[in-house]
């Protein structure tokens, strides 16, 4: 823009020495002269710019010159929408790349690159749990990326052993409870998850979808692995009684607990973070289940046969750098980070929610079983929820 104003001005300095006449043209040429100097320094403070977070990246000058030539990046986007954009629209500031992108849940990603087909639609996946993209990387729908910024991730756990997908951030399933209305109902706040069996918690209950929610499906294999195959498939179908809506995403359940829609909302706490301080309500409690809980991996992968490998190359660097992750508590998004030289989120510390406080997750049952799972638990649901599984 200053560029097109410096032009602008030039010309119409010209214009009017041209009607004054007389001895203008030294005027012009150093007008002529500033305007272009203008826009060479314009040129180098993006180039400076460009090479500063090459640097702070630690990326390789001949992948952002092969990321350029390809011009565009795709990507899918299972984080919030705010974080999508901010990041997506930063990538482009820094590397001049087109990027377009959607919000999609995991399951969504997941179900589309699977019709797809090895011709994905997308070069990039972008947040979201890790389940789906385990799913995917057993179907060789990923591509695996030896990505030079994965040395800044605090432990091993935070990325595949094939290095076909890594983690940037860390989040805590748990309960969200509208503390007004559970006082208005005199019910106390549940403290565990088999206190959401009672019977009084009926019809007050949201999960998300676990045909198209990573956070449900993370549930689904948090409950089999603490309860075991057949208790843990009970513990759901028991659940279900008092579970009044399914939503298509994971974050939906937190929504919709401030305004009291939903009393009591199953999913990751630092949603419900983002209701109390960005939304202002008050009215929200956030609640670890008392015998232990499991965490989310949030994520980014190239996808097998990306139209635009080495942009995708770029984004994976890029995701892994404190630039793109330290945008999400800007944007709204207060999870922990798992790289080394990223700024943690005040507000997560804040609300006490410890990362650690967890229970160990077995990341290859969940890549080797959580399809399975999740048609063991809709078999035995049978259709009696199929109007309250949202797909919206």
């Amino acid at each position: 823009m200053k560029k097109t104003v410096s032009l602008v001005l030039t010309g119409a300095m010209l214009a009017s020495l041209a009607a004054c006449g007389g001895s203008g043209a030294a005027s012009t040429t150093a007008a002529a002269s500033s305007a272009a100097a203008e826009s060479k320094a314009e040129e180098t403070t993006a180039a400076a710019g460009e090479s500063k977070a090459a640097e702070s990246e630690e990326i390789d000058p001949e992948l952002i010159k092969a990321a350029k030539e390809e011009g565009t990046l795709v990507v899918y986007g299972s984080c919030e929408e705010d974080y999508l954009a901010a990041a997506s629209d930063h990538f482009k500031e820094l590397y001049g790349i087109d990027v377009q992108y959607q919000r999609l849940s995991t399951g969504e990603v997941q179900s589309k690159i699977e019709e797809e087909k090895g011709n994905p639609s997308g070069d990039v996946w972008f947040g979201g749990t890790t389940d789906p993209y385990n799913v995917a990387a057993k179907e060789g729908l990923l591509e695996a990326y030896d990505a030079k910024n994965a040395k800044h991730l605090i432990d091993a756990q935070y990325k595949d052993p094939d290095n076909q997908w890594f983690g940037i951030y860390k989040g805590i399933l748990g309960f969200m409870v509208n503390k007004d209305e559970l006082a208005r109902k005199n019910i106390e706040e549940p403290k565990d998850w088999k206190d959401l069996l009672d019977p009084k918690y009926q019809g007050l209950i949201w999960l998300s979808n676990y045909n198209t929610a990573g956070t449900a499906k993370l549930v689904v294999n948090t409950m089999i692995q603490k309860y075991g195959h057949d208790d843990g498939i009970k513990y759901l179908t028991d659940l279900d009684k008092n579970v009044q809506v399914y939503t298509k995403s994971g974050s939906g359940p937190s929504k919709n607990v401030g305004t009291g829609e939903c009393v009591v909302g199953i999913g990751f706490l630092h949603d419900g973070i983002t209701q109390i301080v960005d939304n202002g309500y008050g009215n929200v409690d956030l609640i670890i289940p008392e015998s232990g809980t499991s965490f989310e991996v949030g994520a980014t992968a190239i996808f097998k046969g990306a139209k635009h490998p080495n942009a995708a190359k770029l984004w994976v660097e890029y995701a892994l750098s404190p630039e793109c992750v330290e945008l999400a508590a800007q944007n709204g998004s207060y999870q922990f980070l798992v790289i080394d030289n990223a700024k943690q989120p005040e507000q997560a510390s804040e609300f006490g929610l410890d990362p650690d406080n967890v229970m160990k997750y077995d990341f290859e049952d969940a890549k080797n079983n959580t399809k399975k799972y999740v048609e063991d638990v809709m078999n035995a649901l049978g259709s009696a929820a199929d109007d309250r599984f949202k797909t919206e």
